[in-house]
Order: C-alpha cells, then sequence, then structure tokens
C-alpha cells in the first residue's frame, strides 16, 4: 500500500481558511494523476486541488463544504489500489425527470455532465430533499448543478422543494406561494461585505464628479482599432485609454496613489491599479501592475485575460494582491453615475459610466457630444478637494485631448 495525502494548497497570508465545495470522486473510486478531486472556496478566488498520484480515492477526511486551512489533509490515494467495481460514479448520467402532469410543450433540461459540481446552495437543498446528483441536471457552465435545476427537478418529481425556514436556519421548510430561502453568504461575498464597510468606518470618504467629452477617444478608437487588433491580436477598448489617463493624473498628484498607514502616508513610487471585474462569484479586483510601463495594448490584453479568468475561477491569490488605486466601470451596465466606495488601504478610486450623447454648451452654442461622467471617491483623511478635483480634471484633460498621454502633458 502506498498512500498518497491530499492536502489544500498553500494560501495567502491573508487568507486564514477555506471552504471545500464538492468532492468530485467518491470513496472506492480510480483517479488520475493530477485529475482534480475538488474546489476549494477562499474569500477571494476558486482553487482547484488535483491528485496527487493515480490510484484509488481511499478516505475522505474532510466531507463537503468542510472549513479547512493550508496544508490540512483533506483526502488520501491508494496508488497500489484497484477500484471497487461497486463504486459510484461521482454524477451518473441520467435523463431528467419527467413532468408532473401534462402540460405544454417545455424545452428539455440539459443532461447532466460526468464530473460536474453542485453549487453550495444546490448541493443544500439536494441533501434536504434526499436526491442525488444523478436525478438532476445541471445548467450551469460546464454541467454544473445549480438550485434552479434543483427546485425544477423537485418540482418534476411531485415533491415539494424545501427551503431554510427565516425564523429557524436549517430548518427545512415546504415552499409556499410566497417562498423564501436562506442561504450562507459565500466567502468571498462576505469578504466583499467586510471590506466595504471596513471601507466606509475607517475612510472619511468624499466623491468629486466631472464629466468628460469621450468625442476625440473615440475618433482615435475608430480610427485605429482595426489596424491595431491586426497588429497586436487584441481589441482596442475604452479601459485602456481611462487607465492611461488615471495614470497620467496619479503622477501629477501622488496622493492619490498613497495609502494611509496609522499615523503615515505611504507615497507608494509605482502604479498598480485595480480593476474591478463582475464573476459568477462576485466581484474582484484583479491588478495590473506598473501600468505607466504598460502602453495600451499592453493593457488591452491583461484586461482581456483577467476578464476570462475570472469568468472560469482561475484568478490567482496574487493577481487579486495590492493595488494602489482602482477604476470601476459601471458603464457596462449602463450606470449613469454612481459614487464608488474605495478599496482598502487605497485612499481613492475612479468610477466610470455609460457614454451617451448629451447636450452641451460650446462657445455658447448646444451642441450633442458623447459624454462620461467621472466620479472619483477619495480619502479626504489625507487628500483634499484641491487635489482630488485636479486630479480628477487632469484625467478628463486627458482623455478630451489623448495626444497629452503621448507628450506627457
Amino acid at each position: 500500500m502506498a498512500i498518497f495525502e491530499v492536502k489544500v494548497p498553500q494560501l495567502s497570508e491573508s487568507v486564514a481558511e477555506a471552504t471545500l465545495l464538492q468532492w468530485k470522486k467518491k470513496v472506492g473510486q480510480a483517479v488520475g494523476q493530477d485529475e482534480i478531486l475538488i474546489e476549494i472556496e477562499t474569500d477571494k478566488v476558486v482553487l482547484e486541488v488535483p491528485s496527487p498520484s493515480a490510484g484509488v480515492l481511499v478516505e475522505l477526511v474532510v466531507g463537503d463544504g468542510g472549513t479547512v486551512v493550508a496544508d490540512q489533509v483533506i483526502a488520501k490515494i491508494d496508488s497500489t489500489a484497484t477500484a471497487s467495481a461497486t463504486a459510484a460514479p461521482a454524477i451518473a448520467v441520467a435523463p431528467a425527470p419527467a413532468a408532473a402532469s401534462a402540460g405544454p410543450a417545455t424545452k428539455p433540461a440539459a443532461a447532466p455532465i460526468a464530473g460536474a459540481s453542485a453549487a453550495p446552495s444546490a448541493a443544500k437543498m439536494m441533501a434536504e430533499n434526499n436526491m442525488s446528483a444523478a436525478q438532476v441536471a445541471g445548467t450551469g457552465r460546464d454541467g454544473r448543478i445549480t438550485k434552479g435545476d434543483v427546485i425544477s427537478a423537485v418540482a418534476g418529481g411531485s415533491k415539494p422543494p424545501k427551503v431554510a425556514s427565516p425564523a429557524l436556519p436549517g430548518i427545512a421548510v415546504p415552499m409556499g406561494e410566497r417562498p423564501e430561502e436562506r442561504v450562507p453568504m459565500s466567502r468571498l461575498r462576505a469578504r466583499i461585505a467586510e471590506r466595504l464597510l471596513e471601507s466606509q468606518a475607517n475612510n472619511a470618504i468624499l466623491t468629486t464628479f466631472n464629466e468628460v467629452n469621450m468625442g476625440p477617444v473615440i475618433a482615435m478608437r475608430n480610427k485605429y482599432k482595426d489596424v491595431f487588433e491586426k497588429t497586436h491580436g487584441v481589441k482596442l477598448g475604452f479601459m485602456s485609454f481611462f487607465v492611461k489617463a488615471a495614470t497620467h493624473a496619479l503622477k501629477k498628484f501622488p496622493l492619490l496613489n498613497a495609502s494611509v498607514d496609522g499615523n503615515d502616508i505611504v507615497y507608494h513610487g509605482y502604479f498598480d491599479i485595480g480593476i474591478a471585474v463582475s464573476s459568477p462569484r462576485g466581484l474582484v479586483v484583479p491588478i495590473l501592475r506598473d501600468v505607466d510601463q504598460m502602453n495600451l495594448a499592453d493593457i488591452e490584453k491583461k484586461i482581456a485575460e483577467y476578464g476570462a479568468k475570472a469568468r472560469d475561477g482561475k484568478l490567482s491569490i496574487e493577481e487579486l494582491t495590492g493595488g494602489t488605486f482602482s477604476i470601476s466601470n459601471g458603464g457596462v451596465f449602463g450606470s449613469m453615475l454612481s459614487t464608488p466606495i474605495i478599496n482598502p488601504p487605497q485612499s481613492a478610486i475612479l468610477g466610470i459610466h455609460a457614454t451617451k450623447e448629451r447636450p452641451v454648451v460650446e462657445d455658447g452654442q448646444i451642441v450633442i457630444r458623447p459624454i462620461n461622467y467621472l466620479a472619483l471617491s477619495y480619502d479626504h483623511r489625507i487628500i483634499d478637494g484641491r487635489e482630488a478635483v485636479l486630479g480628477l480634471v487632469a484625467m478628463k484633460e486627458a482623455l478630451e485631448d489623448p495626444s497629452r498621454l503621448l507628450l506627457d502633458l
């Protein structure tokens, strides 16, 4: 017998513990070397844990939903054992349950995919209804079972779905005409809530606004976007212009790039800008490091890479750690104006919004221009209104005359 231990990977210094999501294999099943056995959720990222050896899973030390720490043993693999002939598959492919009664034709549910996992809330509801994953057709990414899939499966089997009672957490009650459900926050959502409250409690947050005519940037992008994509292999978006404009302003007004440490002000001699990205797990802020040394193509490539990683849950802890300034783009969702909250320990954050054609006055005449409203939230403990307003004006001027970015004016 040769036993290999499956351990929790190293976590960052700021992450004390993590949560196991759902095992993809059962005891007695064969596993391949480097085959993903389970995903571990921290307050920053989801980590995949591969098998250290080919063999048979002989013990699960910690079950689904368990809380673990770095280097903790969570399972054991016997590299010399033979898989049990009676071992049940992790998730079997099964047809979607039949409808409870005749009615209008509906789109059939997607078939579950072998090895697919279930969302924590879905796994909990399946347990409450004594259901196995084989009875539920997963419609999420890569066949992942969602809470809605479980509700549909239970309804199709004429068994009333159950939810946790608001009055008695953990007690299952049938869903009625006014259903409610109580589910625990994910680690990421809980950490987001903690940091936002921390920011509002510890920072003297004030927001200043300005408007920017995006016409020059739009004209430049339209002129060069085709040749830019052919040359660099990535599309020319607007975010790279905002990043360069922000960096331009941070150089002029270093306090916007500084942070507070006790009674000290820490001036950073580098420019690491966090870009807020929406992911299936919530808001994450990967960091563009040394953006003053990046050109527009470098920025666009990195943003595209981070966007793909965020969607797939592949961002590393290192990619989410640090940052001296942040940019939040509510415009992708149609936001006209917002007051972003500072991401501690940073001291300022830029909020950008949807660009819309609006009437403005130029030389006494009303004209239509593509306008974007900028919002700069800052920590008034170290940043006075002068630096904040002039910093935002510097961003506005750089966007309205992009040649300034090339001439460093």
